[in-house]
């Protein structure tokens, strides 16, 4: 493994393994939309409105730095 990369929680432990292994179609598919809602709730939301006004607000960053600075906020954003 690469330094850089953070050690993660198992997830995915020996129980919940055979559980799955032994689902079929139906029980998948809601095995998954159940983990797709958690996911969405845990997700951080950035307003991105608040940001920039608050950027705005700090000395020495003019309207023009300001719209760069923002372009690459958007640009990450957009990448996920």
């Amino acid at each position: 493994m690469e330094d850089n990369i953070v050690a993660q929680k198992e997830v995915l432990d020996r129980a919940l393994y055979k559980k799955i292994k032994a689902m079929d179609r139906k029980n998948m598919e809601a095995f998954l939309n159940e983990m797709y809602a958690v996911g969405a709730e845990s997700v951080n939301v950035v307003n991105v409105y608040a940001l920039r006004t608050d950027i705005g607000k700090v000395k020495g960053i003019g309207e023009s730095r300001l719209n760069e600075i923002m372009d690459i906020i958007n640009k990450h954003l957009t990448a996920e």
